[in-house]
Parts: C-alpha cells; sequence; structure tokens
C-alpha cells in the first residue's frame, strides 16, 4: 500500500489534530465495481446522466484536454442524490417503515429529503447552523413534506452526532453521507459515467474530498477498469481531514477547521473512505479557500457555471497538479452548484486577498488639514483606490487612527506602496487575514 499525499498548499497552522487507533488493511473490499454498476441500474430514470463538457479554456492553458463532469445539473444540484437514493431505495420494507435520519452540510440533505419524497418515507435531517439558507430551504422543498429539518451545531460533525443520538432513541435506519458502502456505491455511479462517456479513455480524475464518498466510489469503479488511471483528491486548506489522516497513517480527528468551503469541510474522513484512499494511494492536494473563490469567479464570467465552493474545489486545482496534466485527458467534477447569493460579498472578498490586491491597514494620521490628500497624491499609485475608510477624529490628540482598504490593479504594486508609506513617514500598521481585527471586518 503507498499514500499519496501531496502538500502543495497547505496553510492551516498548528492544527490540533486527534490519532487514532492505527489503521489496518480491510481483508474484503467495502465497494466493487459490480456494487456500483447495480446502483447504476437502480439510479437509472431518477438521476440525471450529466454532461461532460469539454472546457477549450483551460484545455489550451493547461495543454490538455479539460473536461468538466457536471453534477452541478442534478434535479437537486449535486451528486449527492445518487448515494442517498440507492441506500435509501435498496432498504427492506420493514427499515423503511421505521424511516431515516441523516445529518449533512446541505447537499447531502437535500438527496436524502428528494429520495424520501420519491419514495414516501418518513425522514428527519440535522444540519449545521452556518448552512446557507439557501440550502435549507432547498432541504424543505424537496422533502416535499417528509421530512424535518433540525438545525444545530456549527460543523457536520457537531450535527452528525446530534443525528446519532436521535437514531439511538428512534430506531430508525441511518443514511451516512460517506461512510457507507450503499452511498459509496451510489456516488460512484459518476464515475461509471465518466468512464463510459469517454470510452475508458481518461487519464486523471479531479474531485473534491469532505468525507471521501464521492472520490472513494468512483476511484474504486475507475481505478478497477484502469489501473493506470491517476486519481487526485483535493481538500479546502482550512479543513484538510484526509491529508493529515493519509499523512499519519491513521485517522485523525482535525480540532479547527474552517467551514467556508462547506460541502468540503469535515472534521474527520470516514474509516471506510482513508481505508479505500488507501488501498489506491491516491494523491490529496490541499487548496487555499481564497483560490477556491478566484474559481468560482472564473467559472461564473468565463463558462456561465455556477459552482459552489466544493464543487469548484477541482478546477481550484488545476494550477497545483498542472505538472502532470500536459497531454493528458483530464476531467474535473463539478459535484454541486448550490451556492447563495447572499454569500457572493465574502467569495470576492476571498479572492481579491487571495490574489494580493485587496490590503488593510490602520494608519496614524497628524489630526490637521490634507493629510488624507497626502495619502492620495504621494502613497496611492494611479490604478489604486481606496476601498474603505473609517476615521473619527480624537479631541486632544496629534494623531488619530484610521482604517484604509486599498485595492490595486496589480499585486506586484503593493511592495512600492509600503515603501511609499515608509519614505512619507506613515506609522501604519498591515492587518493580516489572521488578524483578529481582520476577522470582525469580513
Amino acid at each position: 500500500m503507498k499514500t499519496g499525499v501531496s502538500n502543495l498548499d497547505l496553510t492551516a497552522k498548528n492544527r490540533e489534530i486527534e490519532i487514532s487507533h492505527s489503521w489496518f488493511p480491510s481483508e474484503i473490499m467495502a465497494v466493487t465495481v459490480e456494487m456500483i454498476e447495480q446502483a447504476a441500474e437502480r439510479l437509472n430514470g431518477v438521476v440525471k446522466q450529466t454532461p461532460l463538457e469539454l472546457s477549450k479554456r483551460l484545455s489550451e492553458k493547461y495543454q490538455s484536454n479539460i473536461y468538466f463532469k457536471r453534477e452541478d445539473l442534478q434535479e437537486v444540484r449535486s451528486f449527492k442524490i445518487r448515494g442517498a437514493y440507492n441506500k435509501i431505495a435498496a432498504l427492506s420494507e420493514e427499515e423503511k417503515s421505521q424511516g431515516v435520519v441523516c445529518a449533512s452540510a446541505g447537499n447531502h440533505a437535500q438527496g436524502v429529503a428528494y429520495s424520501c419524497s420519491a419514495l414516501q418515507i418518513k425522514g428527519t435531517i440535522f444540519m449545521p447552523t452556518i448552512t446557507p439558507k439557501q440550502k435549507v430551504q432547498k432541504v424543505k422543498k424537496f422533502g416535499d413534506g417528509w421530512v424535518d429539518v433540525v438545525l444545530v451545531g456549527e460543523t457536520f460533525d457537531d450535527s452528525s452526532a446530534e443525528a446519532e443520538k436521535f437514531l439511538k432513541q428512534q430506531q430508525c435506519v441511518f443514511v451516512h453521507p460517506f461512510n457507507d458502502d450503499a452511498v459509496m456505491a451510489g456516488q460512484g455511479t459518476v464515475g461509471k459515467e465518466i468512464y463510459d462517456q469517454l470510452g475508458g479513455k481518461v487519464d486523471v480524475v479531479i474531485s473534491s474530498v469532505g468525507g471521501g464518498g464521492l472520490a472513494s466510489g468512483c476511484m474504486v469503479f475507475l481505478k478497477e477498469k484502469n489501473p493506470q488511471m491517476h486519481y487526485i483528491g483535493v481538500e479546502p486548506a482550512g479543513a484538510p481531514a484526509m491529508y493529515e489522516s493519509l499523512k499519519s497513517n491513521r485517522l485523525v480527528t482535525l480540532h479547527d477547521i474552517d467551514t467556508f468551503v462547506d460541502g468540503a469541510a469535515v472534521r474527520r474522513v470516514g474509516s471506510l473512505t482513508f481505508d479505500l484512499f488507501r488501498h489506491y494511494g491516491v494523491e490529496v492536494l490541499t487548496v487555499p479557500e481564497g483560490k477556491v473563490c478566484t474559481t468560482m469567479i472564473e467559472l461564473y464570467q468565463n463558462d456561465g457555471i455556477i459552482a459552489e465552493p466544493a464543487g469548484a474545489l477541482p478546477v481550484a486545482a488545476l494550477d497545483f497538479a498542472a505538472y502532470r496534466l500536459r497531454g493528458k485527458t483530464v476531467v474535473c467534477i463539478i459535484s454541486g452548484g448550490n451556492n447563495d447569493i447572499l454569500r457572493y460579498p465574502e467569495i470576492m472578498e476571498r479572492s481579491l486577498r487571495y490574489e494580493g490586491l485587496k490590503h488593510y491597514f490602520m494608519i496614524s494620521f497628524a489630526q490637521k488639514p490634507g493629510q488624507l490628500r497626502k495619502f492620495v497624491e504621494y502613497v496611492l499609485g494611479p490604478d489604486d483606490d481606496i476601498v474603505r475608510f473609517e476615521y473619527i477624529k480624537k479631541t486632544n490628540a496629534e494623531q488619530g487612527p484610521a482604517l484604509v482598504g486599498v485595492e490595486l490593479a496589480n499585486r506586484d504594486d503593493y511592495p512600492s506602496l509600503l515603501t511609499r508609506m515608509d519614505e512619507i513617514g506613515f506609522n501604519y500598521r498591515v492587518i493580516t487575514d489572521d488578524d483578529m481585527f481582520y476577522k470582525h471586518l469580513v
């Protein structure tokens, strides 16, 4: 067995992790090609066979054939319906009568809600309180009276713990979003479609990794059909649970995660999915959340694709995997498009910060006329702009602090901006992303 970890941009610092017992390889695979083929038959007529679209823009950029697998075009706008329906539809009549329960950051909840309504089975769905309102509303819509939604906790793991308590009390069936063989088999039908649509001629497949269910199901089908095919899983840098687990050769639990990429932000991956990642030696890349935001904007502006953060992860990873893509046929699975429009101000902010185009300073101005004019005329470059300015004049003080936000036209202009402030004699402090005051700003 080999571990395919690639630490290209792991920005999380000093993250505490809790390590479980040592990993032992399973003697029997949790998911098989046959199970995935059976799932495909069960899902026939229920889910869409989503298109595989060639991206001319990215194909030219990376000198490859880059395809998008458009799972954002499913009825519930994500791949999650595949695993949820396959799991629930395969239950016995007695199990169906008991109802189901699940925990989800959003997309799995929609898949379960849709399946409960279609199969007329009662469901209870636990979701984090930070879940975008758009996702919560859609869960209720797809459930059509067959599901109850409970908002609890700040992360998927918090909601999952509450769901497990409910499970013990009600004796219903738990539909896990990733650590379940039937769920993984359903997600694996994405890989089967990719293989069939390209006639087996695929060299690299890239997908996001939250708990690992989509990647696990797809890699089983694709790697068993073509062992030479390379699979890359992508995690947000602020929640690299699979990366840390593979690096440690053990399952780990992260205690501090960035939940921005809500569809892929988990503290702990599944034991079954971890097993499969180890078995196939899957490479795992981590991508900064700011890069994900830039990619979301580019997908919308250039391709007309509204991708949620987790859906944009594989495309965001192309820059970090470019060295191995030239001349290859590459598929990026756009796993979902459930993004709340109210999040776009934060998306723009994170993108500009990542690209080095937006900077914040606390600047001490002398409390006399002409100081702001002096800053504008002698510090700002010709294409720079003040996008935020907060100042309250202090009585009986020679100096007064001001919050100044500056947007640059070119990131390379930043060092000269600092040089001009130093030369003119402004007393200032740069506000970094880790600064508590910056977190207050955004």
